[in-house]
């Protein structure tokens, strides 16, 4: 253990992490510019009538009017002050406050990068950004450093590394194995499309990603295999990017790559293409000095005392981020099918899914009883993921028996007629019918009225069948 905190505390070259601030910002730059001129921020955040929230952030709600453009622009001015460190120590955590409020607004937003960057958002707060290749340093706003601890940088690889290795362990399951979610997939690009007919290319692809994800980080890590895993990144987040339409998450992933090398490569290409940052032109000497530096001179004003809580942030963050995503077995069934656990555990793109739902309502006084169409409340991408979400539905009902209680009938009952057809099997009851959803309490633990999924698991043969 005093090995493992002299390690952990040893002075680095700060350059992997100026990589990743550099990279990060300018990828939130480009997200922003994505939603405000695609018309995302009107769709998604003004027009709806109703969101989705996120268990106990109900109370979050999105700025009225207009005001959520000006919450976009803001979000680009500051992914831009991050890339440059400008004002680093005021630009992180109004950023990182800023996109987590986007990402709580609406759960039918979710997206794995999303939570994604929100993680990493949070991580930047705590990192010296301000201090090597950043306007902060160079304007005299900030104390110039070439290191920093170690455990930094350990901590960002961790972070973007757990992601492959819960997204490979989450591939280890028979329906993704099997192959038939992978043909489904292989059909949305033509140069794919042809390899969704032959039962070895998808069960080489649902291996070859599950592999993939697992070994990925030791590949990049160990100098040898480097070349091949740079590779093998390249290929699969090429591929993914044509296949699944999954917006920035390919380019972030293969932009924050160089963590993973030797940091003095990192340096090398920041001189070369951002020496205007940096706040003096270092020399091979002054390198060299700085590398032979005690922790206490070369990493910065860190205390002892901080340092110590610096390794304990550091241990806290892994075991939650090792534990978050195990969760989900702590549900009875199959996440994929009734989604307990599913968000925040890095199970991305393992199936396909279809369903439809309508609502029936019966006021419990007269015995009357009607049909409710969501999309008169839903936009079609909300009611699209709401039809293969149990949660969402409860959700939903709830809202509607609130809606009908303040037009004066309170105690209307709310039940759904939920089917969902998972990796092509034939449509299945997702949603107990007979249950009022109404009184069904909206918390955490698993719901009793989730009817679980009842055949074998999935053959190759029927994944040319009809959902």
């Amino acid at each position: 253990m005093r090995s493992l905190k002299a390690l952990l505390l040893a002075p680095t070259d700060i350059a992997p992490l100026v990589w990743f601030r550099l990279v990060f910002g300018v990828t939130m730059v480009v997200e922003v510019f994505r939603y405000l001129s695609r018309g995302w921020v009107k769709s998604y955040y003004i027009e709806p009538a109703f969101f989705f929230s996120y268990y106990g952030f109900d109370w979050v709600n999105p700025w009225p009017g207009n005001w959520m453009y000006v919450h976009f622009a803001a979000l680009g001015v500051l992914g831009a002050m991050l890339a440059l460190g400008l004002l680093y120590r005021v630009a992180a955590p109004l950023f990182w406050l800023g996109v987590t409020y986007v990402f709580l607004l609406d759960q039918t937003q979710y997206l794995n990068h999303m939570y994604l960057v929100c993680l990493l958002a949070f991580l930047l707060i705590w990192l010296p950004g301000g201090q090597a290749f950043a306007l902060d340093a160079r304007l005299g706003l900030a104390r110039p450093r070439d290191t920093a601890p170690a455990w930094m940088l350990w901590l960002l690889r961790a972070q973007v590394g757990l992601v492959y290795f819960f997204g490979g362990i989450a591939k280890l399951e028979s329906d993704w194995l099997s192959g038939v979610p992978g043909a489904m997939f292989l059909q949305g690009w033509t140069l794919t499309e042809p390899l969704a007919e032959i039962e070895w290319a998808a069960r080489a692809f649902a291996f070859s990603g599950a592999a993939f994800d697992l070994f990925v980080v030791p590949g990049l890590l160990w100098r040898r295999s480097r070349p091949w895993a740079i590779g093998a990144v390249l290929l699969f987040h090429l591929t993914n990017a044509q296949l699944f339409r999954i917006g920035i998450f390919p380019w972030l992933m293969l932009a924050v790559t160089p963590i993973f090398f030797e940091p003095a490569t990192v340096r090398r290409w920041l001189e070369r293409w951002v020496p205007w940052l940096a706040s003096k032109a270092p020399s091979k000497a002054s390198r060299k000095a700085s590398s032979k530096a005690s922790p206490k001179t070369s990493t910065g004003p860190e205390s002892p005392r901080w340092q110590e809580a610096g390794l304990a942030f550091f241990g806290l963050w892994l075991a939650i981020q090792c534990l978050l995503p195990l969760r989900h077995w702590l549900y009875p069934g199959q996440v994929n099918w009734t989604e307990e656990g599913h968000n925040f555990s890095w199970h991305m793109k393992l199936r396909n899914k279809e369903g439809r739902v309508r609502f029936q309502a019966r006021d419990s006084l007269t015995g009357e009883r009607w049909k409710i169409d969501p999309r008169s409340l839903l936009s079609n991408r909300q009611y699209t993921k709401m039809s293969t979400r149990p949660d969402m539905v409860l959700q939903f009902a709830h809202e509607l028996a609130r809606r009908y209680e303040r037009e004066g009938r309170p105690g209307v009952q709310i039940h759904a007629d939920m089917h969902v057809s998972l990796n092509g099997r034939p449509r299945q009851e997702l949603v107990d019918a007979g249950v009022d959803l109404a009184a069904q309490p909206w918390t955490w633990r698993s719901a009793s009225w989730i009817v679980p999924l009842r055949d074998a698991p999935l053959a190759f043969s029927r994944a040319e069948e009809e959902p």
